[in-house]
């Protein structure tokens, strides 16, 4: 798109992806701070720019995480959209299947831990079961790259600036989610967050009123909200003198 608008003088505005995380505090809803980021990352099979693909947990919740999460993603039913008991459908493309299928077979061969066995209603194709991962590191593509699938991998952190260390360990930036009951915290972790937007307590959700926009190799410009409508449109400027005689 930018080599297609070079020399033009034609903005560009662009969202080509992301690898969003998620990062639960030692303070956070017990609950809540599952049920939500899981809910994120297997919403519509995972294929949401703004899903959350990585979660990072305070070690000492950890165990307790991964207990519940595991519980929420066996629980889907992966099946025919068009029927009402589907809570995961098929992914729009099977190379879109395949390519998180590589991740975690990739993942798996360097020692990752998966905690899902394959749904009956896995075809191999684009039915993809939910996965979760544990035992990874950044050294895996499943943390690095994409997968826009119905996959998450979790890691321990010790602390809030490991925490904010890994988040920021991505070529991408669009959306970071923070689970935690202390507001200025949030505020003063998300200021340390390489990303275009961050949640407190939520994820995978647009505001009209506030600017969607991305960095790194998510992309520049913005939509929603009032600069929005700066990126589309052409400022122009009135400077009018009121005669004195």
């Amino acid at each position: 798109m930018e080599r297609a608008a070079a020399g033009k003088f034609t903005g560009v505005s662009t969202e080509p992806g992301g690898k969003d995380p998620g990062y639960v505090m030692d303070d956070a809803d017990p609950d809540a701070a599952v049920e939500t980021p899981i809910d994120a990352a297997m919403f519509n099979s995972g294929q949401c720019r703004c899903g959350i693909e990585r979660i990072y947990v305070e070690e000492g919740l950890f165990d307790e995480f991964v207990v519940k999460a595991v519980a929420i993603a066996e629980n889907l039913k992966l099946g025919n959209p068009l029927d009402p008991e589907t809570t995961l459908g098929p992914m729009a493309n099977r190379r879109f299947a395949d390519e998180a299928r590589a991740q975690i077979a990739e993942a798996v061969a360097d020692g990752a831990k998966v905690h899902i066995e394959a749904f009956p209603r896995d075809d191999g194709v684009a039915h993809h079961s939910p996965q979760f991962l544990t035992n990874v590191t950044h050294d895996m593509r499943v943390m690095r790259d994409e997968s826009f699938g119905p996959v998450v991998g979790v890691m321990p952190v010790r602390d809030d600036a490991e925490a904010v260390e890994l988040m920021n360990d991505s070529d991408f930036g669009l959306t970071a989610s923070i689970w935690t009951r202390d507001v200025d915290r949030a505020v003063r972790i998300g200021d340390g967050i390489e990303t275009g937007t961050v949640f407190m307590n939520r994820a995978n959700y647009l505001d009209p009123f506030h600017c969607w926009t991305g960095c790194k190799n998510t992309g520049r410009g913005g939509s929603l909200s009032a600069i929005g409508y700066h990126n589309l449109t052409r400022p122009k400027s009135y400077h009018l003198k009121k005669a004195t005689s």
